[in-house]
């Protein structure tokens, strides 16, 4: 029988994140400083956005998708996302950006614990909608707000097979990108600086899959939710030395964990895949739930979403465009589904997770069926879980509770044979 300890705790965590707070920490300071000291021009990006170019040109990058994840995760987004309902932005719609505009109104930010009293106010803003469409509109209301340039890449959505015809595209769009950043950072872009972004960034990426495919290890040393927060560096220092740094230093720990032969769990009996958005405001009490049934979650999506496979510093634009068309949620349900089967016989899971968030649609992929066919396709059983990533009045502490116990109770009933990748 699974443990009945339903709130055991996950192993004590890395010696790598005592830097990986300061590296945090410098960070969001550094964008702070240059915004209130006008000492470097300030950028705000959407998180798989054309950061190699402002990395060359010299910005500070503030990434407000991070912002919206910190106010998941420290709750603040439940006490702010009704200021932005109130002019108009619909519950329905992300609740990142709710929850982000919201605070801007509220003049709330998790951000204090690093000094800062609001996000840092950029000179320009620069998207692209490789992920949805509410990331230009988000930008778009700061733009009016501070009567600041907002830049950007509309992208194509729901792609089976990227073309040639599809990078040509997205790379003359980065093209005509530059001489509006240009004008803002004040010089002109320097190819070579633009290569060293993407050979940077390139090398991030192979570190940063690196670490995570250490998970394919019996036991894994390194669960989905210690991923969500090792992540930060892939996120808002892509393109610098400080987080291919990082990853070399994190991507060691694990490598020790995985030859001694620990585990991110206690025991672990069983191995799943979380697809779909965290759901931030639960991080923990997920973390402690599953951990008590001996389940670890292994593998994600959403934290893959920082691998950039295609990056070359070769040929820094059109490897960029391609990198960025690429992407998971990019992508239509047939590449996909191949995606998460493959993935599915990599990391040998027992079963998948689907995490259906309410006001995330372009991260949520249960929707068209994609679920029951790989329940079809590859055996392995499936949970859905209703949430959302930031409004948890989408979310019921209770049933998912209640689903998941049942969900681990179907895996060990079932046995290692109809199981996906089988357990111990």
């Amino acid at each position: 029988m699974a443990s009945t300890d339903r709130t055991a705790a996950p192993e004590p965590g890395f010696r790598a994140s005592s830097r990986l707070k300061e590296l945090m920490a410098e960070h969001f300071t550094g964008v702070d400083r240059a915004a209130r000291e006008k000492s470097a021009p300030v950028a705000w990006c959407t998180s798989v956005g054309p950061v190699e170019l402002l990395r060359a040109l010299g910005f500070q990058v503030f990434f407000p998708e991070n912002h919206g994840a910190l106010l998941g995760a420290s709750r603040v987004a439940g006490e702010v996302m009704g200021r932005a309902h109130a002019i108009g932005y619909s519950p329905d719609i992300c609740s990142y950006l709710t929850s982000d505009i919201g605070a801007y109104l509220a003049r709330k930010t998790p951000l204090s614990r690093y000094g800062l009293s609001a996000a840092p106010r950029p000179d320009l803003l620069l998207y692209s909608t490789n992920q949805c469409r509410e990331v230009r509109d988000w930008f778009e209301f700061y733009g009016r707000e501070w009567s600041v340039p907002v830049v950007g890449v509309t992208s194509f959505r729901d792609l089976g097979e990227v073309e040639d015809s599809h990078v040509d595209a997205i790379t003359r769009q980065l093209e005509a990108l530059v001489p509006a950043l240009e004008a803002v950072a004040g010089r002109r872009l320097d190819p070579a600086a633009l290569e060293l972004a993407v050979e940077r960034s390139r090398t991030c990426s192979d570190l940063w899959r690196q670490c995570l495919e250490a998970s394919a290890a019996r036991p894994a040393p390194l669960t989905f939710f210690d991923a969500t927060i090792q992540m930060g560096p892939a996120v808002v220092l892509r393109g610098t030395a400080e987080a291919c740094d990082y990853y070399r230093l994190l991507a060691a720990e694990l490598a020790e964990r995985v030859a001694a032969g620990r585990g991110a769990l206690p025991r672990e009996r069983f191995r799943l895949y979380w697809d779909g958005m965290p759901i931030w405001g639960r991080l923990r009490d997920l973390a402690s739930l599953f951990a008590g049934l001996e389940t670890s979650v292994v593998a994600s999506t959403y934290c893959n979403s920082w691998v950039f496979d295609a990056l070359d510093p070769r040929d820094p634009l059109r490897s960029m465009a391609r990198a960025s068309l690429e992407l998971f949620i990019a992508r239509a349900e047939g590449p996909k589904q191949r995606y998460l089967e493959r993935m599915s016989r990599q990391f040998q899971v027992d079963g998948l997770v689907f995490h259906d968030a309410r006001t995330c649609p372009n991260n949520s992929n249960v929707r068209f069926g994609l679920a029951q066919r790989l329940r079809r396709t590859s055996r392995v059983p499936v949970l859905v879980l209703d949430g959302d990533l930031n409004d948890l009045r989408c979310f019921s502490d209770e049933q998912a509770r209640t689903n998941i116990e049942a969900f681990v109770e179907q895996l060990e009933d079932a046995g290692p044979a109809a199981a996906g990748g089988g357990h111990p």
